[in-house]
């Protein structure tokens, strides 16, 4: 489904929700109370600005009587094959977000990945999957990155351990090629990217992966994941948690340009390791 139809599709979403809660003669925040949702949920719903998890959709038909409408029309529209099902909500914030910030302790995040070294992540958690399935995947990630390039682009603040520019992923020639492509994006301004060096040593998301996403008109989410499994965060009170660990983070981090003359020094490493072959 186009960007711009399912944005439609999320607006009917949103306006159904308006209808059926003004038949039950319910204000915004009474539903809000009775879906257990914070501030100004139930309004951003209704405005397509911001998009429910499953369990609110469920609870709201619960609430509103509605016979599984609301859950049955968000599983048609949250279900994107391109992405596993815990990651495909956070793939459409992730659309809509003014601010990125991630963390990630062994992989290069998606957004950033070149075509061989998403192929390589791909295959080594599919070693059986068929070839069509493997370049669906590696599509369906570059996709996603073209909000890099875009001139509405968000701001992208990305901190990676060290461990990313060390794991040998695919091959010398996919990781110089790869690490070349992050030190392009920062040469260009496109990003802003820190290392955490192994010797900054323990840190609060040691071992995790951490996005935060911030937006014009709706509260911050975090997403995590775990293994086969993500979620989504926007309790404010752990959103302040999980902004502090990241805030430390990115304080024991080396500067943006320390950093890139590592990640430059690094895929320098690997070139010459993938000529010497």
């Amino acid at each position: 489904m186009a960007n711009a139809s399912r944005q439609a599709a999320w607006e009917f979403w949103g306006a159904e929700l308006k209808r059926r809660r003004e038949d039950a003669k319910l204000t915004q925040d009474a539903l809000r109370r009775m879906v257990f949702v914070s501030g100004a949920y139930i309004g951003q719903f209704e405005q397509a600005i911001r998009k429910p998890q499953l369990d609110v959709a469920i609870r709201i038909d619960e609430v509103l009587q509605t016979d599984g409408f609301f859950e049955r029309t968000w599983r048609k529209l949250i279900d994107d094959k391109r992405y596993a099902d815990y990651f495909a909500a956070a793939a459409e914030l992730e659309q809509l977000a003014t601010k990125i910030c991630e963390f990630e302790s062994m992989i290069v995040p998606g957004l950033l990945q070149t075509a061989p070294y998403t192929r390589a992540v791909t295959l080594a958690n599919n070693p059986l999957a068929a070839d069509e399935y493997i370049e669906d995947k590696v599509h369906a990630r570059l996709d996603r990155a073209i909000i890099l390039k875009e001139a509405t682009r968000p701001l992208y603040w990305a901190v990676l351990h060290e461990a990313v520019l060390r794991v040998p992923v695919g091959g010398p020639g996919v990781m110089a090629e790869q690490l070349e492509h992050i030190a392009r994006l920062a040469r260009e301004r496109k990003i802003l990217l820190q290392v955490l060096p192994f010797a900054a040593r323990a840190h609060p998301l040691m071992g995790r992966m951490l996005t935060l996403m911030e937006f014009e008109d709706a509260p911050p989410t975090a997403y995590t994941e775990g293994v086969y499994s993500g979620n989504l965060l926007d309790d404010p009170a752990l959103m302040k948690r999980v902004q502090e660990s990241y805030d430390q983070v990115r304080a024991a981090a080396l500067s943006p340009e320390a950093s890139l003359t590592l990640i430059r020094s690094a895929a320098e490493d690997y070139r010459r390791c993938a000529s010497s072959t």
